[in-house]
């Protein structure tokens, strides 16, 4: 799976691109008005070798009156190798004051054209969460060079990390935190080759329950230890209040899916995702019998190359 489009819509708004100039000049048509602060998520970004992003963003706040927005997409803003690359974490924490409105923020959309997920460079977003206490949704892409320490947060209840590798201290730190709203959260794990070094350890916060009351949705995807993951979340009291549960995008096999089906009841659950995996026709019949009044989503049957198998979302 790659990225190749950005979205359209985030926080149940259209998603409307702020013009960055292209060549000097902006790319809009003349007398186009721009929309109501409100009525949409801005998408602040740029594109390789075209206006800096500390420019757009700076004429994007001069635009618009960011006291109403209530989401923000931040697009590209260089690399490392870019003679003009940007921390969209320090311009957002240092603007803060500029945005009493925002609840929502997706830090990194990005097509694989602009950057492989992998190559999405990051520095500290702790101070995020202290500049923007009221921040109920939280999105990022990519891991490379990311770091988080452990929150504070009663508003946050949303919060995806979508990652070719996320690290373990990654991991590890929102373990860590303390979010008693958190009702949805998604972790991408990737390999270990992309920096995805977490165990089944690490996940013990989650599995347990205990630090996320509110939580309601658990997505622990794109894994390649999802047979292991699949065994313990068997087991993990978590499960028995959550609504949906997604293990997708992994290297799912018959061993998890058997664990899943010999663990605690899946019955109550309005969602099980399991696309993305490795399972045989046999156990594919067997999973939909066993939870006839939920809605499991067993696509994109993968078959192994010999005994290659490999994840959904990796560079």
């Amino acid at each position: 799976m790659t990225v190749n489009q950005h979205l359209d819509e985030y926080a149940g708004l259209p998603v409307h691109r702020f013009p960055y100039r292209e060549d000097g000049v902006e790319e809009v048509a003349d007398g186009e008005e721009l929309p109501a602060p409100a009525d949409v998520a801005w998408y602040v970004g740029t594109m390789y070798e075209e206006e800096p992003f500390n420019a757009v963003f700076a004429r994007f706040l001069e635009a618009v009156d960011t006291t109403q927005v209530t989401a923000l997409v931040i697009g590209y803003w260089g690399a490392s190798y870019d003679e003009n690359s940007a921390d969209p974490a320090a311009l957002l924490t240092e603007s803060a004051a500029s945005f009493p409105a925002l609840r929502s923020l997706f830090l990194g959309d990005m097509t694989m054209e602009e950057s492989e997920i992998s190559w999405i460079e990051h520095g500290d977003i702790s101070p995020l969460f202290t500049a923007f206490p009221a921040l109920e949704r939280f999105d990022i892409r990519g891991s490379e060079g990311l770091v988080l320490a452990p929150i504070r947060s009663a508003a946050l209840k949303v919060l995806r990390f979508e990652s070719g590798g996320l690290p373990a201290r990654i991991v590890q730190a929102v373990g860590a935190s303390e979010l008693p709203n958190l009702e949805h959260l998604d972790l991408w794990l990737g390999e270990e080759n992309y920096g995805g070094d977490a165990t089944v350890a690490d996940l013990a916060p989650f599995l347990g329950g205990e630090r996320l009351p509110a939580l309601r949705h658990l997505g622990l995807e794109d894994s390649q230890i999802q047979d292991e993951i699949a065994a313990a979340v068997a087991g993990a009291p978590v499960v028995a209040r959550l609504e949906s549960l997604s293990l997708a995008m992994g290297i799912l096999t018959d061993q998890g899916a058997e664990a899943l089906l010999s663990g605690q009841p899946l019955t109550h659950l309005r969602k099980l995702d399991l696309h993305h995996h490795f399972l045989s026709d046999a156990m594919v019949a067997r999973l939909k019998a066993a939870l006839p009044g939920v809605e499991v989503d067993l696509s994109e049957q993968e078959k192994p190359n010999d005994d290659w198998r490999y994840i959904a979302v990796s560079e």
